[in-house]
């Protein structure tokens, strides 16, 4: 399992309760939603290297 890496984010409060609400909508956690919003926007934009594009 790799390490994780923490960071504070600021963010304005109708983001947060729309992503707390998509969060809850697809059974994850915040942070979990937040990291596969990330890591989707990362695929998208390819900028992931080929052995992390799955998680």
């Amino acid at each position: 399992m790799s390490k994780k890496k923490s960071f504070v984010l600021r963010i304005n409060p109708e983001m947060m309760e729309a992503v707390e609400k998509w969060a809850a909508d697809d059974f994850r956690s915040i942070n979990g939603q937040l990291e596969w919003i990330i890591h989707n926007a990362l695929a998208n934009a390819k900028r992931l290297k080929k052995n992390s594009e799955n998680g």
